[in-house]
């Protein structure tokens, strides 16, 4: 059994504006923007407009949105960064490595050993919104 979805948890905050962020892409499901511990530089999570912990409880037609917009998101990332290696990951429950309770698909562009490195140091907020918008506009 999954934890309850606490609307008090950071990317809830994000959804409402309470807390900013970095944003990449938006549509009426899904919301993307940089990660700021990334494992590497041009590293987006991918997060529906729902409440959902973790793959489970996500609705499928919030399922489909997430998965449309990391397309979208992959192929932005391979034009401004120019790398072709992109590693999806999405994790379920504390006992995967799942830290923040609302469901999120990273999108970092490295290899999958690169990964261990999440969260261990703050990106420089004004090269994540520089990036942010190259990304954004390569999807425009």
């Amino acid at each position: 059994m999954t934890v309850a979805y606490d609307d008090n948890n950071i990317f809830a905050k994000i959804l409402r504006g309470e807390i900013p962020c970095h944003k990449v892409y938006e549509d009426d499901k899904t919301l993307a923007f940089m990660d700021i511990m990334p494992v590497a530089m041009g590293h987006v999570l991918v997060i529906p407009k729902c409440p959902a912990v973790e793959l489970s409880d996500l609705p499928l037609d919030y399922a489909v949105a997430v998965i449309a917009t990391a397309q979208k998101i992959i192929k932005a990332q391979r034009s401004v960064l120019n790398i072709q290696g992109i590693t999806q990951m999405q994790l379920n429950d504390a006992q995967a490595g799942q830290s923040v309770f609302h469901y999120h698909m990273h999108l970092v562009p490295a290899h999958f050993s690169e990964v261990a490195k999440h969260e261990t140091a703050m990106a420089d907020p004004q090269a994540l919104a520089a990036l942010a918008a190259k990304l954004s506009a390569a999807i425009a």
